[in-house]
């Protein structure tokens, strides 16, 4: 497992300094106290949202005691704390030396403890031999087992071990997190610089750290770091391009729909890159539309929020909706096509003439009645 500079330096090394799962925390903590460990645990939840980092603690608070033995527990270099990669140490012949190891008591204090991470790529003759070990283990070993995809281990072995589920971080303890990682490095960054960095980590704490050393990378050194350096960066859609783009689809003007469109293009924008922003932005928009516009289902910084409220009062709901879709279509689509940008421009004219075509529509299925007022 690779680290970034941040991602490095800044690794929970305590229950506290867990960010987004306190839940598996405290109750971890609370097994300690109240002397309820159980012999082995079930770590479950996608990449980068602290499942080894919570191992190594729990490990720390059942095997450590001296700075000494806490700092070789947090770097993965204790005796008796072992951990084991099960992507390349997944053989029958690896869980057998595992097994035999276990009988041996720890160096130093009441628990060895094993951590096995992706556990899930442990071939089945492996997981048969650890098996037993699970239903019998030795008083001195405790297991932790880590993985991001759990529907592909045992039944037997998930119902051995005390399972704990965790989440994805939320994209504002995420941006928390950064803006006092900043603080700490002595950058100054913008409100929506960190919220991007946020989302295109997706629930990922590691994601985040990782993108955000990059960006203290790039950025010259003593100035702030700001959401055009992000995408600049990693060749993402500048947001004042999208805006312009949605304005122009509000307006049903298709010829400056496509000029902003190759604009985003000439920038060096991917096509997919730019189906995920319209979607994005389709999708904040959705949401405010129905939902009103302090919904917390939107997260965003106050002034996108309020240039997302007023572009959202030129849209309705259902259109909202129909245009999703015909982003999403032509995303699971795109690749197969020999003319990617004809259909990306034949996709902005149907946004721009969504309501156009919808009324087209209603005149031939002869719809009468009179129509809701439309917003756009």
């Amino acid at each position: 497992m690779s680290y970034t500079v941040l991602a490095r330096r800044y690794r929970s090394q305590t229950f506290d300094d867990v960010v987004g799962q306190q839940a598996v925390a405290q109750t971890l903590k609370n097994a300690i106290d109240q002397n309820r460990v159980a012999h082995a645990y079930l770590f479950i939840g996608t990449r980068g949202v602290g499942k080894t980092s919570m191992a190594r603690i729990f490990a720390k608070a059942l095997a450590g005691g001296s700075p000494e033995a806490d700092k070789a527990i947090m770097s993965g270099q204790d005796t008796d704390v072992i951990e084991i990669d099960a992507a390349s140490n997944n053989s029958v012949d690896n869980a057998r030396d595992l097994i035999a190891n276990s009988i041996y008591r720890p160096m130093r204090g009441k628990f060895k403890v094993y951590i096995i991470d992706e556990v899930h790529m442990l071939s089945i003759s492996a997981f048969n031999a650890l098996l037993k070990t699970l239903e019998e283990p030795p008083e001195h070993v405790k297991f932790i087992l880590c993985t991001t995809e759990a529907h592909k281990l045992p039944a037997t072995i998930v119902s051995r071990c005390q399972r704990f589920d965790f989440r994805n971080i939320a994209l504002g303890e995420i941006t928390d997190h950064l803006r006092a990682v900043c603080a700490k490095e002595g950058y100054e960054a913008d409100a929506d610089l960190l919220h991007a960095v946020a989302r295109l980590a997706n629930g990922s704490m590691r994601d985040a750290l990782s993108l955000l050393d990059r960006v203290i990378a790039a950025c010259p050194k003593g100035e702030r770091l700001t959401l055009v350096l992000l995408e600049a960066l990693l060749g993402l859609p500048q947001r004042k391009l999208v805006t312009d783009l949605v304005d122009a689809l509000a307006e049903s003007d298709p010829a400056r729909a496509l000029g902003c469109a190759d604009a985003l293009s000439s920038k060096g924008t991917a096509l997919d890159q730019l189906l995920d922003s319209l979607i994005d932005r389709f999708h904040d928009l959705m949401l405010l539309s129905v939902c009103g516009e302090q919904t917390p289902l939107v997260e965003t910084t106050p002034e996108m929020r309020r240039e997302l409220v007023e572009q959202s009062k030129r849209f309705d709901a259902a259109g909202l909706v129909h245009m999703i879709a015909l982003c999403e279509h032509l995303q699971r689509n795109a690749r197969s096509s020999m003319s990617p940008r004809a259909v990306m421009d034949a996709l902005i004219v149907r946004l721009a003439m969504t309501e156009k075509i919808a009324d087209l529509a209603a005149l031939m299925t002869g719809s009468t009645g009179s129509p809701p007022p439309k917003k756009f």
